[in-house]
């Protein structure tokens, strides 16, 4: 070994992205499958999907008795009626399956009077009062977790009732670690002057367990160049990442580096940082080298920040960071007085503040765990928080992973779920939290820069033209381009076999036909308006018109479950859930990203993921898609 090539004073993160650019294209994660069961903290290998909605069928969401909400209509205090046994209600208990052609339930207390013929009740309930309708939770074919996700209790608890038993994960790498040194000695040992008790190996392998990885610790070996190799070619065989501890400086009998050299290719010995200036980087077989110092604070430091990426850089993940952060509320958040609340949240930073976006607040909703970022605390007597105020949150994820997640609030679309998947698939980190309140208030949300970007869909009936009007009206003054993401066929969302033989938008005014829509200044809501106003229909004909739900798969499934007939959204979400689709006509789905936020490296991530052939590719496979102009900015 040449002389000079220690000590070259290299920073460390300059010295660890050489060894990334050697090594990368030579070794990478690998994938195999494992029982959901035996998962817990193992790193998924590829977007997982929903094999089945929870729950699969309607439930009753409290004690009481199910009945038809057309029989209770017009009951009253002054008014009362009594629903029999049988034909009129059936008592039922939380979890129970709703009797057939049952959409309601009446809670025990609301009962005025049971006898043995039935009960007697004075006020009427809504249909689908105290349900839980199918795929309340998970809908079938939805993205679970995303790629490079480490898998948590909630998470294996989201995959078991949703009907996946078997996942694809990264299989953890396999780290050797060589204690070396004349005078290092097992801790079971009587020590002599001179003689080190080994505690790095125990340091060193319990790191690697904690980040995701395994170890295993070969016995410790004497300062022979000879054993030395022996040992190093038998790790070699065998391990991911090679650590060599001690034998890192140019002592007499420091064969590290030259071990390392006669074998693989030696990259840095020595490094700026203090303590562990000694480190040796290199690789052998194409695989990660790394030459621990063998004080143990040296030993520590060193791992972390060499170590430490490669196990991560095997499983797709990033490093840990703060527990909490301050963040500011985007929505007001109301809780009842008696109980503290934990609201479950994401997160992400959009110019200098972190933002929080409360996410679903039911007890029942799995979900709203997996998607969680963190948590606020609204204590127990205090009656919640207002939007634009500051909290305080309880991480679930890395600070510094969240550093990376882009904030879209708008209207929804199901290649939204797919950017998180292809950011990482494709190295760049991050993640899309995307809140679902429909077009006009996404745009809102830019306006109080509570957001990087809003979904848009909203057609302009005067002119024709998509989304810019809006801008102009919603944002005057404002630079916000206008970013195609997709082409998406809208329609009537109709059950399997099209069983009362819809045609048009004008068959939704036929009797007994039962309608759900989506909510109030979603883009969808703005096309069913203008399309019944253009065709001369009254929305008052429309059963079930003031049936809101805030997503295209709500839709779906309530379709699906049978509490609809038919519902207006995309065909991606039909083709999800094996329904039927009657198109009606194509529209432009864009994302209005204000222009200060182009040149963030989030957005530019976001940007090619996109315009990437895999993303496209993907998008297409939805079905109703056109990328014809997707990653494009409309002019």
């Amino acid at each position: 070994m040449e002389k000079g090539i220690y000590l070259n004073n290299k920073a460390w993160q300059e010295a660890l992205d050489m060894m990334f650019n050697s090594l990368q294209d030579k070794c990478g994660p690998v994938n195999e499958t494992v029982d959901v069961r035996q998962a817990l903290g193992q790193v998924t290998g590829q977007t997982v999907h929903a094999r089945r909605s929870s729950p699969h069928y309607p439930a009753a969401a409290m004690d009481g008795y199910a009945v038809r909400a057309k029989n209770t209509f017009g009951i009253s205090e002054r008014q009362p009626r009594l629903l029999k046994f049988g034909g009129e209600t059936v008592q039922v208990d939380t979890g129970d399956a709703m009797p057939a052609g049952m959409d309601a339930v009446i809670m025990l207390e609301e009962v005025l009077e049971e006898n043995g013929e039935g009960i007697l009740v004075q006020s009427p309930v809504a249909p689908g009062e105290n349900v839980r309708p199918v795929g309340e939770d998970i809908v079938a074919g939805e993205v679970i977790l995303p790629v490079n996700h480490r898998i948590r209790p909630q998470d294996q608890g989201a995959l078991l009732a949703s009907g996946v038993l078997k996942v694809e994960v990264r299989k953890k790498p396999q780290v050797g670690i060589l204690p070396t040194g004349d005078e290092i000695r097992s801790p079971e040992s009587d020590l002599g002057p001179g003689d080190i008790a080994d505690s790095n190996s125990t340091v060193l392998a319990s790191l690697v367990e904690e980040w995701g990885g395994t170890s295993k610790v070969w016995p410790i070996t004497p300062d022979k160049q000879d054993e030395l190799e022996e040992v190093l070619l038998e790790m070699a065989s065998s391990q991911d990442i090679l650590v060599f501890i001690a034998g890192s400086s140019q002592g007499r009998d420091d064969y590290t580096a030259r071990i390392i050299q006669k074998y693989g290719k030696l990259l840095i010995h020595g490094v700026a940082i203090k303590p562990g200036k000694p480190v040796i980087l290199g690789e052998i077989k194409g695989k990660p080298a790394i030459g621990i110092p063998g004080y143990p604070v040296s030993a520590y430091v060193t791992a972390r920040l060499f170590l430490e990426p490669w196990v991560k850089y095997l499983l797709g993940l990033s490093t840990d960071s703060a527990l909490t952060v301050e963040a500011v509320l985007t929505k007001k958040l109301y809780s009842s007085l008696g109980s503290e609340e934990f609201v479950r949240v994401k997160i992400g930073k959009v110019g200098k503040r972190w933002i929080a976006a409360p996410i679903s607040r039911g007890a029942g909703v799995t979900m709203s765990l997996v998607r969680a970022d963190g948590f606020i605390r609204i204590p127990r007597f205090e009656e919640g928080y207002h939007d634009g105020e500051t909290v305080k949150v309880e991480l679930l994820r890395p600070l510094a992973e969240l550093e990376y997640t882009l904030i879209g609030i708008g209207s929804h679309d199901l290649t939204l779920d797919l950017l998180t998947s292809h950011l990482r698939l494709h190295g760049r980190g991050g993640a899309v939290a995307s809140a679902h309140v429909g077009s006009l208030a996404g745009l809102l949300a830019l306006r109080k820069q509570e957001a990087h970007f809003a979904g848009v869909h909203l057609l302009d009936p005067a002119t024709g033209e998509y989304n810019r009007t809006y801008l102009a009206r919603l944002l005057p003054g404002q630079d916000v381009r206008l970013l195609n993401l997709v082409y998406r066929t809208q329609g009537l969302i109709v059950p399997k076999g099209n069983p009362r033989k819809l045609k048009e938008l004008g068959d939704l005014a036929r009797e007994g036909i039962r309608f759900v829509n989506r909510q109030g200044g979603s883009g969808t809501r703005v096309l069913l308006d203008y399309l019944l106003e253009k065709q001369g229909l009254d929305k008052e004909q429309i059963n079930g018109y003031e049936w809101e739900e805030f997503t295209h798969l709500g839709v779906a499934v309530a379709v699906a479950s049978g509490s609809a007939d038919a519902g207006l959204g995309i065909q991606s979400a039909a083709v999800t859930l094996g329904l039927d689709f009657i198109p009606i006509g194509e529209e432009r789905y864009d994302l209005a990203i204000p222009a200060a936020y182009l040149e963030d490296k989030r957005i530019q991530n976001m940007l090619a993921v996109i315009r990437s052939r895999e993303f496209q590719e993907d998008v297409l496979a939805l079905g109703g898609y056109d990328v014809r102009d997707t990653g494009k900015f409309m002019e």
